[in-house]
């Protein structure tokens, strides 16, 4: 491999589910009753066996996953007993198990959200991993990996861009053009809309009501630009500011061209009708590509960054989340654990989990990008381009506050778009809760 062949995808920049019963979903109080439980284990557990607490519960990732661990088991010895959640029920439930018995190694997110359960003293720390694989990180994936005190927590494994996916043919067949601003993009989905199209692919039903998030991000980030955008997620500003009413004011002008019923839909199923050309463009996640099965359609999917509204900011940041693994805070197996995450940090590890899901790149410096596909490498671009790089907003702030406040105000807001006062005053109402203010 040469070096032209590798790519660096650093995020520059420090560091995703209505309140119910009062219980904070994420990263707040435990639930009553968790949903995810550990594999089992205690005192007598198997040296010979690291147990794995993954959220890759969709076929692909899943798939992607084992491909890793019998990498692992190829090269160590050492079985690896996956225990596998769905994607939201892992969020809502990860306090109550990382408090209980929980597995060795678990999925989790890089930044605030990794320093969280590290200050919660729900995870131990990994400095004697990274003396071993720090050679393949740069300096900001590296910062995103520590905790507020300075120590590592997190082993990092992919990192994947959010921005306007379409399909090529579509706008080949209709003659659309790429929108660079924001005047552009709002006339391109009244046109869309003219022609019978679904203009933007919506699905937040359900327990994919982070969905949302992508657009609030790219129109804070855009209009307000990112110190502002950070500053806002860790509740330094406020949300009845008039920088955030702009915010909702032109996600209302945008919300006609939303796919109908988005509030019953999964994100899914949202993906699909883009794929099926019954709607233009979608804002969300190259994790898109793991819908996708027919080459041909994946060979056609294409996307552009979010528009630029305020010249000032222009398009100089991206959303590019950093997803990875922690060690539970007494794991039962912590010498085959530790292990197991110098493997998962290893450029071995990510070639192998990116050859079976072609929908994330790596963050190994080391690791080779010579299988990636078209939609990779202009993600790899993407990321390496920006000049600030966010992870999303229930990543970016407290999950709690997120969790519990922000999406519920602004998903029932959606379902009726008005000015949005009364939204960002309920919102701001709740912001001394979970930050000082």
């Amino acid at each position: 491999m040469t070096q032209q062949s590798r790519t660096s995808l650093v995020p520059r920049g420090p560091g995703r589910r209505q309140i119910v019963n009062g219980m904070l979903a994420v990263g707040g109080a435990a639930l009553a009753a968790p949903v995810l439980a550990a594999c089992g284990g205690g005192a007598g557990a198997d040296p010979k066996t690291v147990t794995f607490g993954s959220n890759g519960a969709d076929a692909t990732p899943k798939a992607a996953y084992a491909a890793v661990t019998e990498a692992f088991t190829e090269d160590s010895g050492l079985k690896v007993k996956t225990n596998t959640v769905d994607h939201d029920t892992f969020q809502k439930s990860i306090t109550s198990y990382l408090q209980g018995t929980p597995d060795d190694v678990f999925t989790w997110f890089a930044g605030y959200r990794m320093q969280y359960f590290a200050k919660k003293g729900l995870c131990s720390p990994l400095d004697d991993v990274w003396d071993k694989i720090g050679d393949g990180f740069g300096e900001a994936v590296k910062q995103l990996s520590r905790g507020e005190d300075g120590a590592y927590y997190f082993v990092p494994l992919y990192t994947y861009p959010w921005a306007v996916f379409y399909r090529r043919s579509l706008f080949e067949e209709r003659g659309y053009q790429i929108p660079q601003k924001w005047d552009e993009f709002v006339a391109l989905a009244k046109r869309m809309k003219r022609d019978g199209l679904s203009p933007i692919a919506s699905g937040y039903g359900g327990g994919d009501s982070w969905s949302v998030l992508g657009a609030f991000d790219y129109l804070d980030l855009r209009a307000n630009g990112y110190d502002f955008h950070m500053q806002l997620m860790r509740g330094e500003a406020s949300w009845t500011d008039k920088r955030t009413a702009r915010v909702l004011d032109l996600w209302r002008e945008l919300s006609p061209y939303y796919q109908s019923g988005a509030g019953g839909r999964s994100w899914q199923d949202a993906a699909q009708s883009l794929l099926d050309k019954k709607s233009g463009m979608a804002i969300i996640g190259l994790f898109l590509g793991q819908q996708i099965t027919d080459e041909k359609i994946r060979a056609d999917i294409d996307f552009f960054p979010f528009p630029e509204i305020d010249a000032t900011h222009g398009q100089d940041s991206v959303e590019a989340p950093t997803d990875g693994f922690m060690l539970s805070r007494r794991p039962k197996n912590e010498n085959g654990a530790k292990k197991f995450l110098e493997f998962l940090g290893s450029a071995r590890a990510e070639e192998r989990y990116m050859g079976v899901d072609p929908s994330n790149l790596a963050v190994n410096e080391r690791a080779s990008t010579s299988s990636y596909n078209a939609l990779q490498k202009k993600s790899a671009d993407l990321i390496t381009s920006a000049k600030h790089i966010s992870q999303f907003a229930d990543r970016d702030s407290d999950p709690g506050f997120v969790s519990t406040v922000v999406l519920p105000g602004l998903t029932q807001w959606l379902g009726h778009p008005d000015d949005g006062t009364d939204t960002l005053k309920q919102i701001e109402s709740q912001r001394a809760r979970f930050f000082t203010v």
